[in-house]
């Protein structure tokens, strides 16, 4: 035995001697509990030392013993641990999906999308069948050219690798009989050469297939497609389908996972050549692909490792450039569009600018949320560290190192943090598709998944780590810290002390801060969303069914669309149960909108002054079924007929707009006074008389206000294409719907009738970020809550347990109960004040930073904050009631003879 160890033995023989054991049953005892010690020294003399791995394991057994030893303690910790990493997970798992995830491709890091930009209103792209966005400085950008661009850039642009094209649209298909709506992916011939895709069954669309327009009548479907229609047979091969009306063999099955080139969300049903267009897809009364002025198609290419991204965008913008130039004259003050380079690894990309901020905002939130466990998890640790005081002091009067100790102490920590990561784990895998199905409306099918891969478990560890170090540190280096000789005396007494130090309330007021931010972000959500669902949308929204149907325009040409919806919109009008029926272009609410120039008869055209407006393409009881008051002059009739002269009417907004202090019914308006043959300042002759005058009402979605607008009635329209039909019915959808489908069907049978929904059931698709963000909110909110009512509960409860004797001398001395109690209860305000007042401080940094995803309140809401303020302190006060009570309890007596 060595002098340090003989030491030890000396001074714990002493301790137990005065603790009341005689000298023989002190050595034994003390001999006892140096036994490991003795045996670990032994160890040490036999061998070079111990390996780290043992010394490892010997600290997860005395982990796994402690946690085991407390089961209360180690539920609470980790079930929190688990809901704040779940929560993580599940936000990054969608995250990552809809912001990170690349297209399954060959190196897809290496593809490049072709875009432009150019000045709002000054651009030269007059044409354009896709989306463009804003930018700042008034520019606008867009990722949609011609077709003879394309092939011009192609034939003489070796800047990229060889380009490919590629178009994601909407089009009826009749699959094994059933009529169906389908999205399809029109592509060149290289286009599954230049991803590196290879289908898993049959082939792929090759050069052949794209060399002549209207050759290449072949498709590939998806994977989705061949398990619901096909059952995932491989006879699939070689079948027919109907797209628009045109046959198309089956040659192969796109691989499981494959999206297509537009988006990593969700893949297209059918893959046709670029050429069919013509046939599967018209547009402008056929082929686009010999049309230099519609911007369409979308291009894609390959960095060359030997060129400068720089040096083939200027290459590719100078063909460009040429093209433009060269496709057709220039109007005055039209500028040319200034090609760009995008990362293609992620197709189009177009749900960053949708989901961007509000993912920021949700990580941020459940970020939030991680910190307060952690917070609630260190304060119980150092709570309970306390209590570890004497075990500590032993450890270290046996020969453990301080270093040993802090070890000791982050191994249970991170042991802690182990089971609530793995059940973080569980519950991120089990609620990774939670989102996705919040944001699903009621009729349209979606194959959108949340990919659970190696990243994510990869976020998930290293939350994980990070946690059990964040909330494990002050508690390990305050044990470490301990003093041996003071550690044993005060064990030695039967007194309590108050705890020194701060670090506990520090928490809990850390907590309460975080708390406050949570309860208001969800406040503020909450009033959005109530804001939004009290919004008087200006016609009715209740007993009207919606439903769409699509009609090729190679099967429908101009005419005979027209008088097809008239026989339907006729044959609805009979079926049992339907008041009242119309058609129009847009629905309202849904996210679409339709714009053209209003000239007021008189006004000419001018370049660069915004003369467009919003309008709508509907029915002849439009209005009366979705009861829009006239206010002045009729609404459509039956006189309104193709032959008769032509008429329109204009919402309120809109005649303040154009016709100030003026009655317009009986004006004249043209809707295309630059269009007609290209000239500035050309009047038309073509008018529309304005014969009523209609209330406002929403267009495009909720948060705008009702824009100026103008109808104008379907059946004197040249062409029409697809309508939604609306119906004003007090039957269910279910009831009503066979009878409609037998219509249609009767009418033709490759039709279908799709997006069947209700208008309430389109506004509330129209909600669903609101509700998805009130829903998330809340939950963070009440999660917040609860934690911060177990940390104000523990440091009161701890504080009113080490203080028994103070309180026991005060109750001696005279003091009231009722004073006691309110002590507590003030302490715990006290902490709660600070805590709200901080959070508030961060609340009002944070919303201001989320000010444009509010609607009808100001970041700053006064009734938002009173009411989280409030609600803070009414739990914080709740949360101490419990231990102010039974400080008010404590008997003098008992509390004394302790002493």
């Amino acid at each position: 035995m060595d002098a340090e160890l003989g030491d030890h033995l000396s001074r714990l023989t002493a301790d137990l001697v005065r603790a009341g054991h005689s000298p023989a049953d002190a050595a034994r005892r003390a001999r006892i509990a140096l036994g490991p010690a003795l045996a670990h020294k032994e160890e040490m003399r036999g061998s070079l030392g111990l390996r780290w791995w043992d010394a490892l394991g010997a600290d997860l057994r005395y982990a796994t013993r402690m946690l085991k030893k407390s089961p209360g303690f180690t539920l609470v910790a980790a079930t929190s641990l688990a809901l704040a990493i779940g929560a993580n997970t599940t936000i990054f798992s969608v995250a990552k999906q809809l912001l990170y995830e690349r297209l399954a491709a060959r190196d897809s890091a290496e593809l490049r999308l072709l875009a432009w930009t150019g000045k709002e209103d000054h651009v030269a792209v007059h044409h354009d069948w896709g989306n463009w966005d804003p930018l700042p400085g008034g520019l606008i950008t867009g990722s949609s050219f011609p077709y003879p661009a394309y092939t011009e850039l192609r034939a003489h642009t070796r800047a990229l690798g060889d380009l490919f094209a590629f178009k994601e649209t909407g089009a009826n298909a009749t699959v094994r009989g059933e009529a169906m709506r389908v999205r399809i992916e029109m592509v060149s011939g290289n286009y599954y050469a230049e991803l590196g895709v290879g289908p898993q069954l049959g082939r792929g669309i090759g050069p052949a297939d794209d060399a002549a327009p209207g050759q290449g009548p072949v498709a590939v479907i998806s994977d989705g497609l061949w398990a619901r229609s096909f059952g995932r047979s491989p006879a699939v091969i070689g079948q027919i389908i109907k797209v628009n009306d045109t046959p198309f063999t089956i040659v192969g099955v796109n691989p499981r996972g494959f999206t297509g080139a537009r988006s990593v969300q969700v893949s297209p049903e059918v893959f046709i050549p670029l050429n069919m267009q013509p046939l599967a897809s018209p547009m402008r009364g056929g082929s686009l692909l010999t049309d230099p002025a519609m911007w369409w198609v979308n291009i894609m290419g390959r960095v060359q490792r030997d060129v400068k991204e720089t040096a083939a965008r200027v290459a590719l913008d100078g063909q460009l450039s040429a093209f433009v130039r060269g496709a057709s004259p220039l109007r005055k003050g039209d500028e040319l569009p200034q090609l760009v380079l995008l990362d293609g690894s992620r197709g189009l990309f177009e749900q960053q600018q949708q989901f961007a901020k509000p993912m920021t905002v949700l990580m941020t939130l459940v970020g939030f949320v991680l910190l307060l466990a952690c917070a609630n998890i260190a304060n119980l640790m150092l709570a309970r560290g306390s209590q570890r005081q004497r075990e500590m002091s032993v450890r270290l009067a046996l020969g453990a190192g301080r270093l040993r100790i802090l070890r000791q102490m982050l191994v249970e920590s991170l042991m802690l943090a182990a089971l609530g990561g793995t059940g973080g784990l569980v519950a991120g895998y089990l609620g990774r598709n939670i989102i996705p199905k919040m944001t699903e409306n009621a009729w349209e099918r979606t194959d959108f998944q949340v990919h659970f891969d190696w990243k994510v478990f990869a976020f998930t560890a290293a939350v994980t780590i990070l946690t059990g170090l964040l909330f494990g540190l002050a508690p390990a280096l305050s044990a470490a810290r301990h003093d041996v000789n003071y550690g044993l005396k005060e064990a030695a007494k039967t007194t309590t002390r108050r705890r020194k130090g701060v670090g506990g309330k520090a928490l809990v007021g850390f907590q309460i801060a975080l708390s406050t931010l949570l309860v208001i972000g969800a406040g503020l959500f909450l009033r959005t969303l109530a804001g939004l669902s009290a919004v008087d949308v200006g016609f009715r929204t209740d007993n009207l069914l919606l439903a769409e149907i699509n009609l090729p325009q190679n099967r429908y040409p101009a005419g005979k669309d027209i008088a097809l919806h008239q026989r339907v919109e006729r044959a609805f009008a009979e079926v049992p149960g339907v008041d009242s029926v119309s058609v129009a272009m847009e629905a309202y609410v849904a996210d679409d909108l339709s714009r053209t120039d209003f000239l007021p008869e008189g006004e000419r055209y001018e370049d660069g002054k915004r003369q467009g407006e919003d309008y709508n393409v509907v029915g002849n009881r439009f209005f009366e079924t979705l009861g829009i008051p006239i206010v002045a002059g009729r609404g459509f009739g039956e006189q309104d007929t193709a032959s008769s002269m032509k008429v329109g009417i204009i919402n309120q907004s809109l005649a303040k707009r154009r016709f100030p202090n003026q009655n317009p019914v009986g004006k004249r308006f043209s809707t295309g006074g630059h269009n007609v043959d290209g000239h500035e300042g050309k009047l038309a002759t073509n008018w529309i008389q304005i014969v009523g005058v209609c209330g406002d009402t929403r267009y495009t979605n909720l948060r705008e206000e009702p824009p100026p607008q103008f109808f104008l009635p379907y059946v004197q329209q040249t062409q029409v294409g697809g309508m939604v039909y609306e119906l004003h019915t007090r039957m269910s959808p279910a009831a009503i719907l066979p009878d409609l489908r037998r219509v249609v069907r009767s009418a033709d049978p490759d039709l279908p009738l799709v997006d069947v929904r209700t208008q309430k059931e389109q506004i509330e698709a129209d909600l669903e970020q609101e509700r998805v963000f009130v829903t998330l909110t809340s939950g963070f909110g009440l999660l917040a809550l609860a934690l911060a009512s177990v940390g104000i509960y523990g440091i009161m409860a701890y504080s009113v347990a080490n203080r028994t004797s103070e309180i026991g001398i005060r109750l001696a001395l005279g003091a009231p109960r009722a004073q006691v109690r309110g002590m507590i209860l003030r302490e715990s305000a006290g902490l709660a004040v600070v805590g709200i007042a901080v959070g508030l401080g961060g609340a009002l940094l944070m919303t201001n930073a989320v000010k444009s995803m509010l609607y009808g309140i100001a970041p700053y809401d006064p009734l938002t904050l009173a009411g989280g303020t409030a609600l803070l302190f009414a739990v914080a006060l709740a949360a101490s009631w419990i231990p102010a009570r039974r400080a008010a309890g404590v008997q003098p007596v008992v509390a004394l003879r302790h002493e």
